[in-house]
């Protein structure tokens, strides 16, 4: 496992898909709580949801390995790919639903 993420230069100023998981509100699903793709801005929920769209999502997009939480007050990241959590020091909040 890595010390430091390697995949910064993948994140991007993103907007949110949606105020929850995208693939639950489509297929009436339920979430636990939320993620966001610092690559697209998609929605997805975390691995203690049934439907796990966030981990899915980065199956998916490969070239997509980080996600901050869409929790409110929350502001880590994690790197799929180097299986790291943190923080980034200076990064404005993160974006949260409502």
């Amino acid at each position: 496992m890595a010390q430091t993420c390697e995949h910064l230069g993948a994140a991007h100023d993103v907007d949110p898909s949606g105020d929850g998981c995208v693939e639950c509100l489509r297929d009436g699903g339920r979430w636990v709580h939320l993620r966001i793709c610092m690559s697209c801005g998609h929605v997805g929920c975390c691995n203690d949801s049934p439907g796990r769209h966030a981990t899915a999502h980065w199956h998916d997009n490969a070239d997509h390995p980080l996600i901050r939480s869409f929790e409110p007050g929350e502001n880590w990241w994690w790197c799929y790919q180097d299986e790291l959590a943190f923080e980034v020091e200076g990064a404005p909040p993160a974006p949260s639903h409502h």
